[in-house]
């Protein structure tokens, strides 16, 4: 049975932090363990571009997760203008490398058009699909 949970966040850097936190604590209560630091970083560098690019002033952005079997999918929606592009490799630049990021580590990305907005959304594959009821294994102890 497919787990989903969303959340909306405030224009505010404390949002990234608590996004996380979210999706962390999420994935933890669905028994979700494996690519972990994948799924902080890519919740970070996506809630960062919403924040910086996507959320217009007095406005939210929504973080939803989704999990069924092995993959779980981690999706921002922002209602701003604009689409969000991987920039290509530059060392002169100091930022534009978090989508960079995010399609290295994630197994699937992608964008589709809101309106308003978009969603930013990437896939993780997980190692196993877990015991009955589609709920994933905890390991063996």
């Amino acid at each position: 049975m497919p787990l989903s949970r969303q959340r909306r966040f405030p224009r505010a850097r404390s949002s990234v932090a608590a996004a996380r936190t979210f999706a962390l604590d999420t994935l933890t209560e669905w028994g979700y363990c494996d690519r972990r630091d994948d799924v902080r970083l890519c919740v970070s560098e996506l809630a960062t571009n919403a924040l910086l690019h996507g959320v217009p002033p007095g406005r939210e952005f929504c973080l939803a997760l989704d999990a069924d079997g092995p993959l779980i999918r981690v999706a921002v929606r922002d209602s701003g203008g604009g689409w969000p592009e991987v920039a290509r490799e530059s060392t002169e630049e100091c930022g534009g490398r978090g989508l960079r990021l995010v399609a290295a580590l994630a197994d699937d990305f992608g964008v589709t058009a809101d309106n308003p907005g978009k969603t930013v959304w990437t896939v993780f594959k997980i190692g196993q699909s877990g015991p009955e009821g589609g709920r994933p294994s905890h390991g063996s102890i």
